[in-house]
């Protein structure tokens, strides 16, 4: 078959064509860029490509290749869980048509509509998720900082420092004292810190029995007060002392060397200490411009995109979400929201009314589980509170034990949601 010099151009002129036409349609899909991989990011990521079907590109930038939940991960410590079960990959998001990169997100060009990664790359969005969860006010407690946690470990963000902090409390000697220091509101988990005492408690009890728990508390109140109050009467008399700001005048200074934390009360000396700084939005949030003086990010509720910019939605810990705490489940929930928010702006599919809920479950000690929880709707410009529980004070064992199974199931399934 003879082919002339002009058929030839225009045979392989199309089979080009042919072959870019793919990736051409490929860049022409609009992008979704999500930054985090926790409860909101990795939820947002996942809806996002589950639901366009392929209509949209949807990229999940995540440092780590393992994601260890925050909660649950005070049962680690207490025991009742291994560090591998509270440890998730990205694979499964990989097969669900998410592209996942793992490299840490260092800035945001609001202008470009572009994410710089570490690596030097740049990852163009239409739509950006960022879900970037806390970051610390280490100078919140004089005294300590980012070379400090080492000895004094605050364990608020989970795997390394959730094994440190357990070594340290096995490692306690016969009779020793564990130290904590509570943040101030608004902080990740208002029950954790009293969950985390509970454990602590939990471990004590059997290993050294001796020991005893101090909670120096920069706060007067606490979430779930009565009923973490009631059950360390029950299952751990005389271990765990609870002081409030007021009696103790806030921590003054601490000193990671002596194991030292001063008050106007006295001077406590610690054998493990758990400090854990004020907090505020992920940094990524802060380099992007998206936080207010609160430290946190102003939002639309009923999109959970940024007051600062339209093309940017924040979800989880990082948000200021009006009633709603910051908590796992309330990132899954606002990731739905910002996950049907993107899609509808870019491809025109249906929206609907933002609604949102969070429960938070606790053990206090075996079969000693309670929750709170709440459901929330837009008012006024706000997310807000329509309705709300809590476990009583003085509910039967069966009871208590069916809500701790209650909360296996909820995180088997809430994992199951973020990660497919």
């Amino acid at each position: 078959m003879n082919t002339t010099r002009r058929g030839f151009l225009a045979a392989s002129g199309a089979a080009s064509l042919a072959l870019a036409a793919p990736a051409v349609l490929a860049r022409a899909r609009p992008r979704v860029v999500v930054v985090g991989g926790g409860a909101g990011g990795a939820t947002a990521a996942r809806y996002v490509a589950k639901d366009s079907k392929g209509e949209i590109d949807v990229t999940l930038i995540e440092p780590t290749r393992t994601y260890y939940t925050c909660f649950f991960s005070n049962l680690y410590i207490g025991g009742f869980r291994t560090l591998e079960s509270i440890g998730h990959s990205y694979g499964r998001l990989a097969e669900a048509g998410v592209n996942v990169v793992h490299d840490w997100a260092t800035g945001v060009e609001r202008d470009a509509k572009t994410v710089a990664l570490a690596s030097g790359g740049q990852v163009p969005y239409d739509r950006l998720i960022i879900a970037p969860g806390i970051d610390f006010r280490y100078e919140s407690v004089p005294g300590y900082g980012i070379n400090a946690q080492r000895a004094m470990p605050h364990a608020w963000k989970a795997g390394s420092q959730t094994e440190l902090l357990k070594s340290q409390v096995i490692s306690m000697k016969d009779g020793g004292t564990f130290v904590m220091l509570p943040p101030p509101n608004p902080y990740r988990c208002p029950p954790g810190p009293y969950e985390r005492v509970s454990m602590v408690a939990h471990y004590l009890k059997q290993n050294n029995p001796r020991a005893k728990i101090i909670v120096l508390d920069s706060k007067e109140k606490f979430s779930k007060q009565a009923l973490f109050e009631e059950g360390w009467q029950k299952h751990y008399p005389d271990m765990i002392e609870w002081i409030p700001v007021s009696i103790s005048g806030g921590v003054s200074q601490v000193d990671p060397a002596a194991m030292e934390l001063e008050t106007q009360l006295e001077t406590f000396k610690a054998d493990v200490a758990n400090v854990i700084p004020a907090q505020k939005a992920g940094r990524i949030a802060e380099l992007a411009g998206l936080a207010n003086e609160t430290g946190f990010c102003p939002i639309v509720p009923a999109t959970m995109q940024s007051q600062l910019d339209e093309s940017i939605h924040v979800v989880g810990d990082a948000s200021i979400a009006g009633d709603m705490p910051k908590s796992g489940f309330s990132a899954n929930s606002q990731a739905k929201t910002a996950a049907i928010a993107a899609r509808s702006a870019l491809t025109g599919s249906k929206t609907y009314p933002a609604r949102f809920a969070s429960t938070c479950w606790s053990l206090i000690a075996t079969d000693d589980g309670v929750k709170v929880g709440a459901r929330y709707e837009v008012t006024d410009g706000k997310i807000a509170k329509t309705e709300g529980f809590i476990s009583n004070t003085g509910a039967d064992a069966a009871l208590r034990k069916q809500t701790y199974e209650e909360s296996l199931g909820w995180y088997a399934g809430i994992t199951k949601d973020m990660f497919g």
